[in-house]
């Protein structure tokens, strides 16, 4: 078995397993991603370079994949793209397989991941609550471990929000900086193509794989002068009503910053919050009309099968706004924007919690437009002023995750993401081999932060291989039936130290998802089959060390 169709397999039982049928619209069938696979590995064996050979990936289902309908989320609206979006072929490109197109608020219209004829789709971490949306099969794809990356959309805060509530990364790049072609829009002036992962780094380097050439020219950015990272935040009572726990932890994010060595100043944050409201309450929301309203007229006449309520409702209250209002909100935006863009001077970026709050699936359905409109207060402004973000975990309240996005001015994406990087908390990684205490390889883990959390075994779905590598490592591979615990170290690094750790981590080993015997997962060492072939098992010495004990 090939090494990327061993984790095509990985994944299929992840889906099995996690038993999420409101993630996907439609899943290709397993047997065709597995004969793309080998292909992909066989290009890989001739020499052919593939910075994502392997790397999974699913997207947004009103992003067009060849070879699958694009429905939008509305099942009538469907149609048989003729080749992929541009943004899906550069992946696939670069070595990516796609496994399916997700679930979404229909038409890319909310930010609660509920209003889909194809399901409610559930968070991650706790299935009473909403994931987010629109994009939010995407997110909880990345999120459970299904796919490495995930492709959203995000016109008021799409590719963020559901990143905050599931405690993964999402990047909002500079609109333009990725194409939108073979997208259905939402407001086709605003609308951006986003990306999910579990660390940013992924996120940064399928981000740049989707680039293209800035399609206009912007005033050259000021000057930076010397000096720390300039930070702008809003005082306390400019963030207005936050959920239990939540203020605190966005002043613990604050201070992760002063930390580091920001300098921080206070921002008034009225601009930003007034021009949020507009998106959806002033005219601004008629270009939701104008994508797709002729059709929801039409479907509506034959008597709305398929369409949800909530969505239908406000793409045709659109229909009717007056064309002077338009105008009249063009203006005042201009004036937002230039309000904001002097209250924020020569700060570098605008830290924000991504949401005031995560509510409940039920509360959603008391209030769809209430919800939706409290969600978007800190993320609707950010495309209407032409600006770049980025999302990511900053920790938890109650259990569930809790994220903190940064704003910077278009095409400071770059900026963002390297301001990201003092925000991102730790995480696990578990350890089998050479990189246990006391091993060759622990130097590494030290090296970026690490400290030893605790000591336990995998669950019992493992079998440990001795490698013949230089210096002598184990190979850890999954087998389901068959398998015994092994012995294994779990340790805290920073997210950033994780994601260096994939990007130099030699064939033929891989990271992935480790079950533990608690049946709790965390990222950590496998190994690719394939190189198993000549490697004696030494599964029933219980883990590596005593190996070496023998």
């Amino acid at each position: 078995m090939t090494p990327t169709v061993s984790r095509v397999r990985a994944a299929y039982d992840r889906i099995e397993a996690v038993d999420r049928p409101e993630i996907w619209i439609d899943l290709r069938p397993r047997e065709e991603v597995e004969a793309e696979a080998r292909a992909l590995d066989a290009r890989v064996a001739a020499g052919e370079h593939l910075p994502l050979a392997g790397r999974l990936l699913a997207a947004k289902g009103n992003i067009d994949v060849h070879g699958l309908p694009t429905t939008a989320g509305c099942p009538a609206y469907a149609y048989d793209p003729p080749a992929d979006a541009p943004v899906v072929a550069r992946l696939r490109a670069a070595g990516a397989l796609v496994l399916g197109t997700t679930n979404l608020d229909q038409f890319a219209t909310g930010l609660v991941g509920t209003r889909s004829p194809y399901g409610a789709v559930r968070n991650a971490h706790d299935p009473a609550r909403i994931s987010g949306g629109s994009s939010s099969g995407s997110a909880l794809a990345v999120a459970l471990g299904i796919v490495d990356l995930a492709l959203g959309t995000d016109t008021a805060g799409s590719g963020r929000v559901p990143a905050a509530f599931n405690g993964i990364v999402g990047i909002k790049p500079t609109r333009g900086l990725v194409p939108t072609e073979g997208v259905v829009p939402a407001c086709a002036s605003i609308d951006c193509v986003t990306v999910f992962a579990r660390t940013l780094p992924e996120a940064e380097q399928a981000l740049s794989l989707m680039a293209s050439p800035p399609a206009r020219t912007l005033p050259p950015l000021p000057q930076r002068a010397p000096g720390p990272w300039r930070i702008a935040v809003p005082s306390r009572e400019d963030l207005g009503e936050l959920d239990e726990g939540w203020a605190e932890a966005y002043e613990r994010a604050v201070e992760r910053l002063r930390e580091a060595g920001a300098s921080l100043r206070q921002i008034d944050l009225t601009p930003f919050t007034e021009a949020a409201a507009m998106l959806y309450e002033g005219a601004f929301v008629a270009e939701r009309y104008t994508a797709v309203g002729t059709f929801v007229d039409k479907l509506i006449a034959q008597g709305g099968e398929g369409l949800d309520p909530t969505v239908a409702g406000i793409i045709t209250r659109a229909r009717d706004i007056p064309a002077h209002q338009l105008f009249t909100d063009q203006t005042r935006l201009a004036d937002l924007r230039a309000r904001a863009l002097a209250a924020l001077a020569d700060a570098d970026a605008l830290l924000l919690p991504t949401t005031p709050g995560h509510p409940t699936l039920s509360e959603v359905a008391a209030n769809p437009l209430g919800a939706n409109a409290r969600l978007g207060r800190f993320t609707n402004s950010t495309n209407l002023f032409d600006q770049a973000a980025v999302a990511v975990p900053a920790g938890e309240v109650g259990g569930l995750p809790f994220g903190v996005m940064l704003i910077g001015p278009a095409f400071t994406d770059d900026r963002l993401a390297t301001i990201a990087r003092t925000l991102e908390p730790e995480t696990h990684l578990a350890v089998v081999g050479a990189h246990l205490t006391g091993q060759p390889l622990n130097p590494q883990l030290l090296a970026l932060g690490a400290r030893l959390d605790r000591t336990t075994t995998t669950a019992p779905v493992y079998r440990l291989h001795a490698l013949p590598t230089d210096p002598p490592k184990p190979g850890l591979v999954h087998v389901g039936e068959g398998g015994a615990p092994i012995e294994t170290e779990i340790w805290r690094l920073p997210a950033e130290g994780l994601g260096h750790l994939l990007t130099t981590l030699p064939r033929p080993m891989t990271l992935g998802s480790v079950e533990l015997a608690d049946g709790s997962r965390v990222p950590g060492f496998l190994c690719e089959p394939e190189a198993l072939t000549h490697a004696e098992d030494i599964t029933r010495y219980g883990g590596w060390r005593a190996y070496l004990r023998r």
